[in-house]
């Protein structure tokens, strides 16, 4: 039994060292503010855009801050495929350039998704738990969304 034990360590401490060979993928880190980003399409306080950046933009923007994990085999990869699954559902950054039926239907989502407490989801406030949302903020997040989609459906907004 021992040696099985033995054996059993050998192969995965090989199997983890090994897996660190596996190239890391091309990190998500913009220097600047993109034309595109949402501040650009709708008014966006600074208090809610702050909300934002805490909870919302390591996944659904260009500006992720990466944790010193980041670097680690396959933790790369998976944090990777994380952040591009939610850009393609939501990306702060590119937000100006969706159409505004687009952009309507995003900022209706971000309401639905944050009442019903499904964002930040909760495998990334287990370990960033200053992402979690405060009710405060949640009611912030729901008045900015209330008051944009108002705007947006004001006739002459929407394309």
């Amino acid at each position: 039994m021992k040696r099985f034990l033995k054996t059993s360590a050998i192969v995965i401490a090989s199997a983890f060292i090994l897996a660190q060979l596996i190239p890391r993928p091309e990190k998500n880190i913009r220097k600047h503010t993109s034309t595109s980003d949402i501040s650009k399409a709708v008014n966006l306080p600074e208090s809610v855009s702050k909300i934002f950046q805490k909870s919302c933009y390591d996944c659904h923007s260009n500006h992720t801050n990466y944790p010193w994990y980041a670097s680690i085999q396959p933790l790369s990869l998976w944090l990777n495929h994380h952040i591009e699954e939610g850009k393609e559902e939501l990306n702060f950054s590119e937000f100006a350039s969706y159409e505004k039926q687009k952009q309507l239907k995003k900022i209706e989502e971000i309401e639905e998704v944050v009442s019903e407490g499904e964002m930040p989801v909760s495998s990334y406030t287990l370990i960033h738990r200053n992402a979690s949302l405060s009710s405060s903020e949640k009611e912030s997040i729901i008045a900015w969304v209330n008051a944009t989609i108002k705007n947006i459906r004001t006739p002459g907004n929407v394309e």
